[in-house]
Order: structure tokens, then sequence, then C-alpha cells
């Protein structure tokens, strides 16, 4: 996920205000929130073509593809991305790198053993090195190496440009212990999360300074210790080669070289097409492309796509008949246009015959799509808002048209700090509730939005219910539960939110705007007015209201008062792994099943199933999306947005923009045509992918979007900055780590810091359950399903390709076909 503009060196904070505006959460919700148990999950595995190190051949050279030039080479620089994360994987050591299951396996390459062998008066654990690991300088790996790392990321020295300080920052103590090879780390708090700590593990000659830490290895490592060793880095190739380490003591490197070529996603089909790239994460057309490949070149039939496929055969004698006609200059004209034609059918055809090569290896990835809500202010800082949007989605059908074409299981994500298959995945969905039309209308009546709220005059409203305290009160005393009062948190303030609905009578729209022009300052207020001036017409572009009869593009979204800017803290290191994993999510939604459907195009066959089925008026269905001047239909179940105080219920909902994000679309679109049953209006405004994450998300401008998690199998330390409740800074701004709804309250804090000092793994566990119900309560993150994972590889090759959860076994990837592997000396064999 891109991190742009994130300050560096930034301790993580407590937190201590809350955002959230009354209404409590009861806790018979939370105390039933599901009866799956963890044991009971299965995730899906991994698809690598995976074959014995014997069947594998010594040799040859792997292009893989990656989205970018790696900005760095130090993994625990804000600026990290997901390319650092794949080529330090193959130089650096990773003590507990995550198996197929989600969870940290001890790496015997590095460690003999790691375990606590002390708790009281202190957490001591005790790390003994395998005896053959050494850097690529022929040093061992010993206490130095610990000791420097644990300085440079503690976070008491500033001068080191960190990420992230999590875990270290409870290190009192490192020693050396018995012998050199044995590695003695004393904890000042004791600290769940250990085995997350030294991975990578970077030299001390790397460490040891601010210089070699903030610069030095930002484009080489001069010293490393896994199967690869770093050879160069070249931005004018944009290509970072690694070839076979010489002192690497474990089972040896079957490729001869392994290089990283930043590709970007448009340009893949024809990387591949070119045998430029090997391996490579693609996209749905790409996807397809590969399907039809592998069909066409079993049947032998000409080809029915690409150029030309369309052509008719009226259109096709017309223009041969322009082309031998006696008008010179149009016959000109033909014969170049179908000159044109037949080299991009060659051309095409070409390609289609060398992407039978490849085959798409599928699985899922370990991140899952969310759907946002932003609670810092407008709407949805009423929580009974965000849960009436969450109880109006239908998540089993949003993950039905993602995953079944793919043949992937289509059930929706019950967990924010899990995913299926990892130990402690539990499906807390429940604490929320599951998609109910009625319920989500009566939360929003109880709000005080109505049919006719729209047309009342302003008045002051408190958010919360006394209705919903009066339940809350009556449940308390019949359930005696302590955490009762402590989800508690009263949230008072006056609602100023969401545009004024514009009224089709020509006089009552004059009246309004008179109105409107009258009270600026209440105009500057509301973050979604509806203005007419032309810096805000301008921010219009590609805006459609739907839920609203009005013309699309007239309720332009105002940029944030300066007052409310927010200030975003450092990342943890799982996230920021995964810096380019948002402006891929669109390309990995869509899909491609067995017979080369995309996922898209099942999803508009589902939508138009559902609109004869159903909806049957016109228009298509209710919310879909539209061009510019199209009017919404009517929704089935309310006629036209809600209301309250003289303005509607609309909320911003921000998508990006780029080629590659029509998936991404789709699925708000679907989104939003859930909303509009209900009542709720959504203006969905496509912007810049490049700006998306930081002018949008991270800086508060939306009230709905959707952006991807990374798994992780540390969830207490790793999920904390995630759902920690914002603070607020001196000057009236809003600090927040990687809390991008801006929700949170203190009792999913205590539980986090409860979680991240408890050795035992089962209690930890069952703190992390708690948490995530709450988080689920609270509504500002809507899991909805895992993200599908396609990945092209060359067919030959084995031990690569869709991994899942599981880190890849570098030394093992290689070709079986030995004819395509190998130098000309191990050809002749």
């Amino acid at each position: 996920m891109s991190h742009v503009g994130v300050p560096r060196g930034t301790v993580r904070k407590r937190r201590s205000l809350a955002l959230l505006t009354a209404g409590v959460l009861t806790i018979p919700a939370l105390a039933g929130c599901s009866s799956d148990s963890e044991e009971t999950s299965r995730g899906v595995p991994q698809d690598i073509a995976p074959a014995a190190r014997d069947r594998v051949a010594d040799g040859s050279t792997v292009n893989w593809a990656v989205d970018a030039m790696p900005t760095t080479l130090n993994a625990f620089q804000a600026d990290a991305d997901s390319a650092t994360t794949k080529i330090t994987g193959a130089l650096l050591p990773t003590l507990f790198p995550m198996d197929a299951a989600g969870q940290p396996k001890l790496n015997p390459d590095y460690l003999e053993s790691a375990k606590i062998i002390e708790r009281e008066p202190k957490q001591v654990v005790l790390y003994k090195l395998n005896q053959q690991a050494v850097w690529s300088d022929g040093r061992e790996i010993g206490a130095p190496d610990f000791v420097a790392q644990w300085r440079a990321l503690s976070g008491k020295d500033s001068a080191f440009w960190t990420a992230r300080n999590a875990g270290y920052e409870r290190i009192e103590k490192i020693e050396r212990g018995a012998d050199d090879l044995q590695v003695r780390v004393t904890f000042a708090k004791p600290y769940a999360d250990w085995r997350s700590l030294f991975s990578p593990l970077y030299p001390k000659e790397i460490t040891g300074s601010p210089d070699t830490f903030n610069d030095g290895a930002r484009t080489a490592l001069k010293n490393t210790a896994g199967p690869f060793q770093l050879k160069s880095v070249s931005k004018a190739k944009g290509t970072v080669t690694l070839v076979r380490s010489p002192r690497w003591w474990g089972d040896k490197a079957k490729l001869d070289t392994l290089v990283f070529r930043a590709v970007a996603p448009k340009d893949r089909t024809k990387a591949l097409a070119d045998g430029t790239v090997h391996i490579t994460d693609v996209d749905a057309t790409t996807a397809d492309r590969i399907a039809l490949a592998l069909r066409d070149g079993s049947n032998g039939q000409p080809l029915a796509h690409g150029p030309g496929a369309d052509l008719t055969p009226a259109a096709a004698l017309r223009s041969w008949a322009l082309a031998h006609g006696s008008d010179e200059e149009q016959a000109e004209i033909a014969q170049a246009a179908r000159e044109k034609n037949r080299k991009a059918v060659v051309a095409y055809g070409a390609e289609q015959k060398a992407l039978r090569g490849y085959a798409v290896r599928k699985s899922l990835e370990p991140a899952y799509t969310q759907l946002a809500l932003n609670g810092e202010s407008g709407p949805l800082a009423d929580d009974r808002v965000r849960r009436a949007v969450a109880r109006a989605l239908d998540r089993q059908e949003l993950a039905e048209t993602v995953l079944k074409p793919l043949g992937l299981p289509a059930k929706p994500l019950g967990s924010h700090l899990a995913l299926a298959g990892q130990p402690g995945y539990k499906d807390g969905s429940g604490a929320l509730g599951d998609q109910n039309t009625k319920e989500a209308q009566a939360l929003l009546a109880d709000a005080g939005w109505t049919q006719g709220g729209a047309a009342e005059k302003p008045k002051d409203t408190k958010a919360g219910s006394e209705a919903e305290k009066k339940a809350d009160k009556d449940e308390a005393d019949k359930t005696k539960d302590a955490e009762g009062k402590a989800d508690r948190e009263d949230k008072e303030g006056t609602e100023k939110t969401e545009a004024e609905e514009k009224t089709t009578d020509k006089d009552e729209a004059e009246d309004k705007e008179k109105a409107d022009k009258t009270d600026k300052d209440e105009e500057k207020a509301d973050r979604a007015a509806v203005g007419s001036d032309d810096s805000a017409a301008s921010r219009a572009e590609g805006l459609y209201i739907v839920g609203q009869d009005d013309k699309p593009g007239a309720g332009p979204v105002q940029a944030p008062d300066a007052s409310t800017a927010t200030h975003v803290l450092a990342p943890s290191r799982a996230a920021a792994a995964q810096s380019l994993a948002l402006l891929r999510q669109a390309s990995a939604v869509s899909a491609v099943s067995e017979d080369g459907t995309t996922a898209e195009a099942a999803s508009k066959a589902t939508a138009q199933d559902k609109a004869t089925a159903q909806d049957k008026q016109p228009g298509g269905a209710a919310g879909a999306y539209a061009p510019l001047g199209t009017a919404a239909p009517a929704p089935a179940s309310v006629k036209g947005p809600l209301g309250k105080d003289g303005k509607t219920l609309t909320l911003r909902f921000v998508l990006p923009s780029g080629p590659g994000s029509q998936s991404l679309r789709g699925v708000g679109e679907r989104i939003a045509a859930m909303l509009e049953k209900i009542g709720i209006g959504t203006e969905i405004t496509k912007v810049p992918d490049e700006s998306y994450f930081k002018d949008h998300i991270a800086s508060g401008d939306y009230d709905l979007a959707l952006y991807s998690w990374p798994a992780t199998a540390y969830p207490a330390t790793d999920g904390r900055p995630i759902y920690a409740k914002p603070e607020p800074a001196t000057d009236g701004s809003l600090l927040v780590e990687q809390n991008y709804t801006r929700v949170g309250t203190d009792h999913i804090d205590q539980l986090f810091d409860q979680a991240v000092a408890e050795l035992d793994e089962k209690a930890a566990r069952e703190l992390m359950k708690q948490a995530d119900a709450r988080i689920w309560a609270a509504a500002g993150s809507i899991p909805l399903f895992q993200r599908p994972q396609l990945v092209a590889v060359d067919k030959k090759l084995a031990n690569v390709g869709a991994f899942g959860f599981a880190a890849p076994r570098y030394q093992d990837i290689g070709f079986t076909d030995r004819q395509a592997a190998g130098s000309p000396a191990d050809r002749k064999k």
C-alpha cells in the first residue's frame, strides 16, 4: 500500500479521545457473534506446480515482474513496497516465515531453535543460530547483528528513518549466550509477537549507523545471507539482478540468475508473449487471453476473438468494395485500414500462440478487500448509520461476484484480524448482524433519517438514540455484564452533514439557492454541500449521484477544511510491504473462469438477470453505474434518498479511475445499488489511481471507499495501528496511524494491548477474537472477501505461482524441462 508523505521515525501513540457519536453496542450482540469455530475454517491451497528438487534442473535465468523498481531495499523504511519484500526474501534471513496455513514457522536454515526460556521476572528469548549461517563476506551471523538492528529500530534514536518500532521498543537488552551462536534477548515488557522480530535480519554493517541504514541500503546490499546475492540494480533497464550465492549453506539455488523486472500491468501481456518475463501477477484481461490461447491451441479452429473478430460479413464486403472501388482516395484509405487490421490480426495471433506456454496459477492472496466507512464527520459519525450501511450489504453476493468465476470458495470474510485457514480465525460478523433491509431502514429511522426529512427545516440534533440507550440499559440489567459500561461511549455533536437535495420544482430550487447564499458559513461546514461555482464544478467530472434524479455532476464534493487535516503516523511493516497492493487490487478482483469468462462479464450477466427477474424497470438494475446525464432509476424499497433537517442522506463514494480498476468500480457500483434500496444515495467519484490513497483515503476525503489490508501472522502487533482510536492533536487536526476510517474505541485498544503482552498463545487468540467482534460492532470497516491471486507462470517452471500465505522458497524455483534450463554445457548432457 502506498505511504507517500508518511513521516519517518514516528513513534506509535496511544489513543485517548473517542470519535464515535452517541449510540452504544449491546453486550449480547458481541457475546454471540458466531458459532463457527476456528477449527472448521479452511484456507485455499496454494497453486505453485510443486515438484521435488531432484526433478528441477540446475541453471538458467528467470525474469519475475514487479510493479515498479523498489525505492529502497531497506524493508523497515516507510517507502518499502512489495518489490522490496520479494527481493529481500531471497537475500536476507527471515527467522519465522509464514507457512501455508498463515502462521510463523521456524526457519532451520538460520535457527536451530528459538523459544522463551524465562517468563518471570522478565521475558527472555534464547535464539540458537545455525552453526553454518554466515553473511556473504564469511562473517558469522550473531549477536552483534541483533544488537545493531534493535538499536536502529527501537525508536530511541530519531536519526534512524524507520517505519515502525513495534516490538523492538519492548526489548531491554540483548546479550551473547553461552557461545557465539546463542543470542539472549530480554524484554522490559512481555511481547507475544516476539517471532515477528529480526525478519528480515540485516547485517550490522547496514543497521549500525544512520547513514548506512537511511541511504546505504536503498540501492545496494553489499552483505547478504540468502540463497541469492545482489549482483546489480539498473534503473535504466528497470531490473534488479540476483545471482546464486556461493556462500549459501542450505539447499543450492536451482537458478543461476533471478531477475526482478519492472513491468507495468498494462504491458504484461506483451512481456509474456515476448518472453521478457516468466512470472507475473496478471489482471483479468491477460488471464483471459491466456485461457483463450490454451483453448484455441487445442481446437485448431480460427480465432474468434481479437482484432477484426467482430467484423460482420456486410462490413467486410463493404471494406473490400471500398478498397477495390473506382474512388482512388477512398480506395487508398480502405486499403491502408485493411492492411493495418491484417497486421494487427497477425500480431495478435502470434501473441496468442506464445501465450500457450503459460499457465494461470490461482489461489487467494493473503489480503482482503473491505468497505471503509469514514466515521470522522457527516452521517457516518453516527454508528447507527454505519451499521445500517453494513446491514444493507449482501456480502455473499459481492464475494460470489469476485470469487465464484474462479472456482474459489465464495464465502465472505468473517474477521478483520485473521483469514480463513489461519489459527485464530473465527467469523465475528454476528456482532454486527447479517444483511437485513428492514433492520437497516429501522436503524436509519432511529437516527432521524426519514422520507420527509429532506424537506424539514434544519434543527440541532444529537447523534444517538434514546430508545437505543434504553434498550441497552434493559439488556444490561438482564445480563449484568460489566463490559457494557466499558463499551459505551457518549458521542454528542451537532450534525451538519450531506448535501441538500435539489427539488424538481423550479420555484423551490430558486428559494433554496437564495437560502444557501445567505448562509455561507453553514454551506462551508457541510463537506458534501451542493455548489455551483466553477472550481467545484471542475471537480465533479465523473461524479454520479446514485439515488437522486438530479443531473449527475450537480453536487461537487468539497475538499476538507484545513481544520480537519489528518496526520498519518508510521505504518506497521506488514502493511508497508504491501505499498502497491491498493493500486493492484482493482485488477486482482477480476477473475477468469475455465471457459475464459471474466468475473466482470459474469458480474454484468448477474446484474442483467437480477434486473430482469426483480427490478423490471427501465434503465437497468437500480443504482447501476451510468454515464453523466443519466438519471438513476427509483429503488425497489424506497422512493428517493432519505433526509434529515433539510438535507439528503448522500455519501461520497470514492473509487479509482485507472484502466485496471474497472472491476473494483463494479464492486462499488453494486454496493451503491444495495444502499439505494434503503434510501442512502451515493456520489460516486472516480479519482486517479496515483492520488486515490494519498489524497483521499489517508487524508479522510471520502465517506465510502474500497481498499485492502494484508494478512499477518501477528494481528496484535500489525492490527493495532489499523484499528487504534485516533487522537486529536493540539492544533485541532487528527492523528491516525493506519486507521483511515477514524473509528475506534478505548476497549478495542485495551484488547490489543492485552493480547500483545499475553504469552499464552491460546489466550492471546481469544483476546483477538473479542477485539474483532468489537471492530465489527463499531462498523467502520466491513470485510468483503479475500482477494483472488492470479499469477501467469511459464508452464515449465516449478515451485512458483500463487503462493497464498506461504513465503516462497527461492532456492527451489526452477525449470522441470532440462532443455529450457542450464548452460549450453548442461544441455549437452
